[in-house]
């Protein structure tokens, strides 16, 4: 399975986490997150996850973008990640990442979005 085709079972995760669910409840955005080469469009509604498109869009607007190679996934979302990997900043500060855009809800919300993107993280 691909770190994308992993990515792509988010929709399914959520909804089993209700405090991540509860920490976003005043949360709402559109944003971005590359999964290596492949664009996933999210769409946040109070917490929850409304929509999640696959693959690329023409002129389709978000607030930011998450960034980050197929491999810093991959390093990511093992059960326990390596230093270096375990964080989204890490992996910015490793050059496998990067963040563009409004970065202003990712940041009000850092928590909210760490764990949303470490869902897919290998359980024991």
């Amino acid at each position: 399975m691909t770190p994308a085709d992993r990515f792509a079972h988010l929709a399914d995760l959520l909804p089993a986490d209700a405090d991540l669910i509860r920490r976003g409840r005043w949360l709402s955005v559109e944003c971005r997150i590359d999964v290596g080469d492949e664009p996933f469009f999210l769409t946040i509604r109070d917490g929850v996850l409304a929509s999640l498109e696959r693959g690329p869009r023409l002129m389709r607007s978000t607030t930011f973008v998450f960034r980050a190679t197929g491999e810093a996934w991959t390093n990511h979302w093992k059960a326990v990640p390596a230093p270096g990997w375990h964080d989204l900043f890490a992996l910015t500060k490793r050059g496998v990442a990067s963040m563009d855009g409004d970065l202003r809800p990712l940041l009000q919300n850092l928590q909210y979005f760490k764990d949303l993107l470490a869902l897919p993280r290998e359980r024991h």
